[in-house]
């Protein structure tokens, strides 16, 4: 059943379009969106070069001067285009800070949030750093991740103003600048954000494509990512007394009981749970970065054992049910054993919903209109989480608008620049129309 109080910003006049939007009356170009496309096109080297800029600056999450450096760098793209631009920064939470643009339009349009991030995982130790061409295909740090996401957002809103468009548009960037790794707590690190998804209409996010299948998927909506770390604890002494009374099983064996059950008894649609570091023995240590340290020795009882692991889910309910579930494994102690579980601040879930859809289908009517397949929705298992769940359960969200990649967290990143062309032609389009008051046709 469709929400109307959802559908009160933008799914409710995207799904009255919609029975005009069939393939057998799709439209050609307007003048202006032809002039965009056009545009796109023409600037196709000059996206590149931009591209090769932002990668060839480190900016790993911590390396704080870097991201602060392609915030300053996207601030020289944006301010010529009509936007006023603010740098927030995150001394707060141990972060360079946010880029904030603003763009005022025509009074009463729609209010257009776009979403992206100006960091990668790859910090200035890292052995990839540059910025490699190969005829169509580039490698790079960050070169679909989000770089050329940010890309696609300026190669798009050149287009718009080349076309006329995007004088009247009311558009909002937030470029974050510790998405792969936020800063804490997320009321300070996503406080702008989430402010700016209460004033939009509509959140478009420029994390990469998915193709799947051959065929360019829409992503509406993202599953969350909520780390978890359990500490378990036993008695030691000789291991010829294990299991015995006033023993007990120890603690690698509690830990291992836990691990167990969960596999046995959380599984369920839409959700995946990993264990990614374990250490246990006589002494264990597990840092926050995941670097392990344990000694003991085959006949000592482990005093102590440590896990860290993420969960993602759909839902803020299924969120709450499956943490239920963990927390009720983790305190069935096994005999002489303690253990506890915490878990991190993570990811929201961005669910899908009727105005997202709606959203994907005025996409589609984009896609007809430039001759292009359908993008069905994307299966959420397919993708991980996202800035844009931040603001999902205030705006109706559309994700995945930046270009497509491979490789992506990995030495070998790569970005598919014709990609970078599809999707600012597909983003400039939709945002027009949406700033118009059209939408599917």
């Amino acid at each position: 059943m469709i929400d109307p109080l959802r559908l009160g910003r933008t799914a409710a006049l995207l799904l009255a379009a919609m029975p005009l939007a069939t393939p057998a009356v799709a439209q050609r170009l307007s003048a202006a969106e032809a002039v965009m496309t056009r545009t796109v096109d023409a600037d196709y080297d000059r996206s590149v070069a931009l591209l090769e800029t932002l990668v060839n600056q480190n900016s790993g999450t911590l390396h704080l001067a870097g991201v602060t450096k392609v915030g300053a760098m996207m601030r020289a793209e944006l301010e010529p285009l009509g936007f006023t631009v603010v740098w927030k920064p995150m001394d707060a939470v141990q972060r360079a800070g946010h880029l904030i643009a603003v763009h005022k339009g025509r009074a009463g349009s729609k209010r257009l949030l776009l979403i992206g991030h100006l960091d990668t995982v790859f910090e200035p130790n890292s052995p990839f750093q540059k910025f490699v061409r190969k005829g169509d295909l580039a490698e790079g740090p960050g070169a679909g991740d989000d770089k050329g996401g940010m890309v696609v957002i300026v190669a798009a809103l050149r287009a718009m103003q080349a076309a006329g468009t995007l004088k009247s548009a009311n558009i909002e960037i937030v470029l974050t600048g510790d998405e792969e790794k936020s800063g804490s707590p997320h009321s300070i690190a996503r406080a702008d954000l989430i402010a700016a998804g209460k004033r939009a209409d509509v959140a478009l996010d420029f994390e990469g494509l998915v193709i799947d299948g051959g065929r360019d998927m829409g992503s509406i909506a993202r599953r969350s990512a909520i780390d978890w770390r359990i500490t378990a604890t036993g008695r030691t002494g000789h291991s010829s007394g294990i299991f015995g009374a006033g023993v007990g099983d120890g603690a690698i064996n509690e830990l291992a009981r836990i691990l167990a059950a969960f596999r046995k008894e959380l599984p369920e649609p839409n959700l995946t749970f990993n264990t990614g570091v374990i250490a246990g023995g006589a002494q264990a240590t597990l840092t926050e970065s995941g670097d392990a340290t344990a000694a003991g020795k085959t006949n000592i009882i482990p005093q102590t054992a440590i896990a860290i692991g993420d969960f993602r889910t759909l839902s803020p309910q299924q969120t709450a049910r499956v943490r239920a579930k963990m927390e009720a494994i983790v305190a069935a102690h096994a005999p002489e054993t303690d253990a506890k579980i915490v878990f991190g601040e993570g990811y929201p879930a961005m669910a899908p919903t009727e105005g997202n859809r709606a959203l994907l289908a005025a996409l589609n009517g984009v896609n007809r209109d430039l001759g292009l397949p359908e993008m069905p929705a994307l299966d959420p298992l397919k993708r991980g989480a996202g800035d844009v769940s931040f603001v999902a359960a205030d705006v109706d969200s559309l994700a995945g608008l930046g270009p497509y990649s491979t490789g992506d967290h990995t030495p070998g990143e790569t970005v598919d620049l014709a990609s970078i062309r599809r999707q600012a032609k597909r983003a400039a389009i939709l945002m027009s129309r949406l700033s118009a008051g059209r939408a599917a046709r």
